[in-house]
Formats: structure tokens, C-alpha cells, sequence
């Protein structure tokens, strides 16, 4: 199910995110002023594709279309090295640029596209949607997880695993003491992190676009460091921890980088595959996001899957990303290829395989 996209002779194909996806939905509701898509990238004949929903104001559809066709691809990786039955998808709304929307409306529309999938997609919160927004959605279908409320927490928990993780490689022992992190974004991850970090933590600098929440978590934490958000990433820190948007590490900023572990919550914080092999030039070792991050879609597997969510059973499932690192870490320095690619590499043998 691909549709044709482009005028002009031109095709969903065409894009470098697309990567023969199972399906791609075009969401169009003008009575609401719904427009959006539903992008799965592999389906498990036996089992759901999961992948959280993103309400966003994107300059064009195509914008929208590329950043479902890429989260997809992303919750495919993540899903895979989880250890999950699941494929990976994605649900973006294109806010519109200007005037009100009837959120209700438009998210009662949504979940009607939702269910039109009949159980192929399974979805949730993600950037642009909240808690609350559950029950609006569950009115109209039935397909929605995130209600155990220990998504956040699971998902930052991975990512201090893995930190620990990494820096047990680069410097011979897991401990927080005495090192310094820059955390990038802290909304409700960013944050979480920052609460898992800041007793021990030798140093933390944050940024965040949103004054407002940098205002209350620096109250809150009154140690942090606030900088600019453009001067994160070149603070001298142990640990760069990217929990905001998309392609935090740039072939324009990656020169700048003044770490020697990348290592947070934010989805495809590459800009393409070939800044993991500079980084591993720059002798920084990159945590693959996906690996780091999939607390909260563990989370919300066993909430679909169990009668009453196990949270002792969820958690050890996330703490299984020291494993799963240590591998990746030491096929790496084994073979002489960047983390990101042996990731990769590893997680498509799997879900190519449905």
C-alpha cells in the first residue's frame, strides 16, 4: 500500500527515507483540517508495527512525509536489537501553520485512520502529543498504548545504562562521579535523565529551546549549567547526551564536538550514517540512539501484549542495553567499522527476516 506522492512524474520512491516500506497512509480529514501520514517500514506478519505519533508544524507535506518514512525505519532498528516482535511505524500530524484547531476533532480524526489499519499499527504519544491525549484517541479506537505512565522513566533509565556502559569502555569504570554531561533538550527524557544524573555528576550543562521548562528545571536542579542552544554541543564534557529533535550531530557541527561519548534520548540524532565514522575518527564513541531509547517502546509492547503491565520484567528488558552495547562496541573495534553501522547491520539481519 505506497501511494504516488509527487506530481511530476515523480514518486514516493524518489526519497532517500523511503526504504521499501510495508505501507504508507496519506491522512487527509478537511472538515478538521487533518493532514498527516501513518508510515510502516516492516511488518511481522504475526504481530503489530508499533511506533509512536508526532504532531508537528512542518514547513511542507513532504517534510512530514520524509520524517514518517525516517522514524519508521528508526522504530524498525530499535524494535529489532529490543529483542520485540515488532515492526517499526510512525504517525505524523501536520499542525497547520495558521489558525485554531478543535484538538478533540482533529485527534478523534486521527484515531479513525488509526483504526482503519485495523491492528497493523499500534500507536502512542510522541513529540506534540501528551498524556491526556490518550483518552481522546481511545474513544475512537482501540489501538493505542501508553497508559502505564512509566514510559518516560523506562526510557531514561535505558539511556543511563548505556551510558554507564560506555563510559565503563572508555574509561575502564561505569561510575558518574567526577564526570561532567551536556544534556540537549530536557523535556519530559531530557529531564528524567538529568534527575538519573545530577547527584553524582561532577557537572551538567542543558539547553532547550522552550525558556519556560529551561526556567523550571534550573529551579529544580540548581546546579545545571544553562547555555545557549547552539553552544551545547561544544561544551567539554565527558558525556553529550542529544534528548531534543532530530540530527543533533551535523557534518557542519560534528568538528565542534568537545566530548568523548555520545549518548542520549533523541531519535536519529545522526544527520546521515557517515557522521559515525567520523565521530569514531574523532575517537568519540556514538551510543546508537535506538538502542539507548527504546525503553519506552519495550514499555508499551508488554502493555499491548500483557493482561496487567510487569514493570519488573519491562525493566530488565531495558537493562539488557549493556549487552547489546558491549557487542556493538566490541564487533567495532573488531571489525574497524562505526557503531552506528554495526547496529544497523545486526538489527536489518532481524527485520528482514519477518
Amino acid at each position: 500500500m505506497i501511494f504516488s506522492f509527487f506530481k511530476n512524474n515523480h514518486s514516493i520512491e524518489s526519497l532517500p527515507e523511503f526504504d521499501n516500506h510495508h505501507s504508507v497512509l496519506f491522512l487527509s480529514d478537511s472538515k478538521v483540517g487533518l493532514k498527516g501520514f501513518i508510515a510502516i517500514h516492516r511488518k511481522n506478519p504475526n504481530f503489530p508495527s508499533f511506533g509512536a505519533t508526532r504532531m508537528w508544524h512542518y514547513n511542507s507535506e513532504t517534510e512530514a512525509l520524509q520524517d514518517a518514512l525516517r522514524l519508521s525505519k528508526m522504530m524498525s532498528y530499535k524494535s529489532a536489537l529490543a529483542g520485540l516482535s515488532s515492526g517499526g511505524a510512525k504517525g505524523v500530524i501536520i499542525l497547520p501553520k495558521q489558525g485554531k484547531i478543535n484538538r478533540k476533532q482533529l485527534l478523534n480524526a486521527y484515531a479513525k485512520k488509526v483504526d482503519f489499519l485495523r491492528g497493523n499499527f499500534i500507536t502512542g504519544t510522541d513529540v506534540g502529543l501528551f498524556q491526556e491525549d490518550l483518552p481522546i484517541l481511545k474513544e475512537t479506537t482501540k489501538y493505542i498504548v501508553g497508559f502505564n505512565n512509566y514510559t518516560t522513566q523506562l526510557t531514561a533509565l535505558g539511556i543511563f545504562c548505556g551510558i554507564k556502559t560506555a563510559l565503563e569502555n572508555v574509561s575502564l569504570s561505569p561510575s558518574i562521579k567526577e564526570k561532567s554531561f551536556a544534556i540537549q533538550g530536557v523535556g519530559k527524557v531530557g529531564q528524567a535523565l538529568l534527575g538519573l544524573l545530577y547527584n553524582d555528576a561532577k557537572r551538567i550543562f542543558i539547553a532547550d529551546i522552550d525558556e519556560k521548562t529551561l526556567r523550571l528545571v534550573s529551579k529544580k536542579y540548581k546546579n545545571v549549567i544553562v547555555v545557549k542552544p547552539k553552544e551545547i554541543h561544544k561544551q567539554k564534557v565527558d558525556v553529550f547526551c542529544p534528548c531534543a529533535l532530530s540530527g543533533a550531530v551535523t557534518h557542519k557541527n560534528v568538528s565542534e564536538l568537545n566530548c568523548k561519548i555520545i549518548a542520549g534520548g533523541a531519535n536519529n540524532q545522526l544527520e546521515d550514517e557517515s557522521i559515525g565514522v567520523l565521530l569514531s575518527k574523532l575517537n568519540i564513541l556514538y551510543c546508537p540512539d535506538y538502542i539507548l531509547n527504546a525503553g519506552g517502546l519495550i514499555a508499551v509492547v508488554n502493555e499491548y501484549e500483557a493482561l496487567k503491565f510487569n514493570y519488573q520484567k519491562v525493566k530488565a528488558k531495558v537493562l539488557a542495553v549493556k549487552e547489546n552495547l558491549n557487542n556493538i562496541f566490541q564487533i567495532s573495534k573488531r571489525e574497524g567499522k562505526s557503531t552506528n553501522i554495526v547496529a544497523n547491520q545486526i538489527a536489518e539481519k532481524i527485520f528482514n527476516n519477518y
